[in-house]
């Protein structure tokens, strides 16, 4: 384990709300990392993308870096437009 992972593993231990915030801002860059990699999967751009989606690739970006509070129907509209589909999955 590296000495990043057993500092975040301590002090999600010891501080609730670290804990909390790590763990939510992980999923929120986890859903930005997918889009990403599902657009460079599909072979499109930033670019490409936008222009399928009607937007700017600014707006792609901001979704890829920024994920947080992204709406289920943009990202069903970018699944659309990957030609993939969007499962949501509660475990």
């Amino acid at each position: 384990m590296s000495d990043l992972k057993k500092y975040i593993a301590t002090r999600k231990k010891r501080d609730r709300k670290f804990a909390k915030d790590y763990d939510e801002g992980f999923e929120q860059f986890k859903i930005g990392v997918m889009l990403k990699q599902a657009r460079e999967s599909a072979g499109l751009t930033q670019e490409e993308l936008a222009r399928r989606l009607k937007t700017k690739k600014t707006a792609i970006s901001r979704i890829e870096n920024h994920a947080e509070d992204i709406k289920l129907s943009t990202l069903e509209r970018v699944a659309s437009a990957l030609g993939k589909q969007l499962k949501i999955k509660i475990a």
